[in-house]
């Protein structure tokens, strides 16, 4: 009888004996095995209990906090993920990595070390990169990256930290547990991640003529909060104020049009006194923008086309697990149809489990071998081989 392949994803409570249970099944064989951790933000005290159990056993760690974790076709706020490796990837923790001014720098330097330890006749591995969410400059330090490393990898990532975008340490090795920086992994190419957003594209544009990092001042050269009260008004005739800005926000974000006609969302999450909007992840000046209406659960197609996606990549998926990142502003958009869009991506993948977190920002694109861009209210997808 043909033995059942053993996972390679393990849901476990933050305490010893169900850790060093699910690390016991998993009994890996070689040296240089280790650990990818995700912990919910309610969990965070148990990273120390995490980091001596995996030291004690010579494992490496890597992980990040979130605001929670997906696993069971909901959103889970207690326990942790342990995504296994019988063979750690090159991996990198950099803290407050935009301290000494280039952070692209830092990480580029990173990974061409990472590289060297991957084998040359292997197919071209992932750079998934998480950063804190408290990072505002995630947008610039992928271009500054794909400058200097090109086709070189393929490109994926999410953003960890807090729902409330408070400062607070959510990256981890197996010593240090630090906040404002990024870890990187050099995933196999088996697991390059695929992304989708389902968001159509209106006709009518107007151009971000004044921001500065993720700061919207000002659009076609007016205030951009009297702008997107106007846009809102006469495209579905709701009056929005300052009162209800935050009751609406994350159901209209903006899109930033790029040259390939896809569309990148921003979700304005703070409104000023002079009428400015801060989003999550920077707008350049000058980009063309639309004003998008978040769509419902599954809507034009975002979860089929997606698991088409994964399975023209990766072949067929039935019965295997699948890491997959989901963006907190979707979430509050369609609250409890979330998890009915995740119910759909299992049922349309066929994978047998999914495992993963609720994601503050996500990188990637919506085409293999794209150009790496900072999104929102995306899902970000991953195979992740059994062992």
């Amino acid at each position: 009888m043909q033995s059942q392949p053993v996972k390679s994803m393990r849901y476990v409570e933050l305490n010893r004996e169900s850790i060093e249970q699910a690390l016991n099944e998993w009994s890996p064989r070689l040296a240089g095995a280790g650990v990818v951790a995700l912990l919910p933000e309610a969990e965070k005290d148990g990273v120390p209990i995490l980091q001596t159990i995996c030291r004690q056993r010579g494992l490496a760690l890597a992980g990040g906090i979130f605001p929670a974790l997906v696993g069971e076709q909901r959103f889970l706020t207690r326990g942790a993920w342990l995504l296994c490796f019988d063979r750690m990837p090159p991996y990198f923790l950099l803290p407050a990595v935009n301290a000494a001014g280039d952070a692209a720098g830092q990480i580029v330097a990173a990974a061409r070390q990472g590289l060297t330890a991957c084998p040359a006749e292997a197919p071209k591995p992932t750079l998934f990169m998480i950063f804190d969410g408290m990072v505002p400059n995630v947008a610039s330090i992928l271009d500054g990256i794909y400058l200097a490393l090109s086709n070189r990898v393929e490109y994926g990532g999410v953003n960890a930290g807090s729902e409330t975008f408070q400062p607070m340490p959510c990256l981890f090795d197996a010593a240090r547990l630090v906040g404002d920086g990024v870890l990187g992994l050099l995933l196999p190419g088996s697991m390059a991640p695929l992304l989708e957003h389902g968001f159509a594209q209106p006709e009518r544009a107007m151009s971000a003529t004044s921001t500065e990092g993720n700061r919207i001042a000002m659009i076609d050269w007016r205030p951009a909060f009297d702008v997107y009260q106007e846009i809102i008004r006469a495209q579905y005739g709701i009056d929005l104020t300052r009162d209800n800005f935050y009751e609406y926000a994350v159901h209209f974000p903006f899109g930033i049009l790029r040259a390939n006609g896809d569309v990148v969302v921003r979700i304005p999450v703070a409104l000023t006194d002079d009428g400015s909007l801060y989003c999550v992840g920077e707008i350049p000046e000058n980009a063309m923008l639309v004003l998008l209406r978040a769509p419902a659960a599954g809507a034009n197609g975002c979860i089929a086309r997606l698991a088409d996606h994964l399975r023209g990549a990766h072949g067929a998926l039935q019965g295997t697990q699948l890491l997959t990142f989901y963006c907190a502003g979707r979430r509050m958009h369609l609250g409890d149809d979330a998890e009915k869009e995740l119910a759909e991506l299992q049922a349309e993948s066929g994978v047998g489990e999914m495992a993963g977190a609720l994601s503050l920002g996500e990188i990637g694109s919506t085409v293999r071998w794209g150009y790496p861009m900072f999104h929102n209210a995306t899902l970000v997808c991953s195979p992740w081989p059994s062992k």
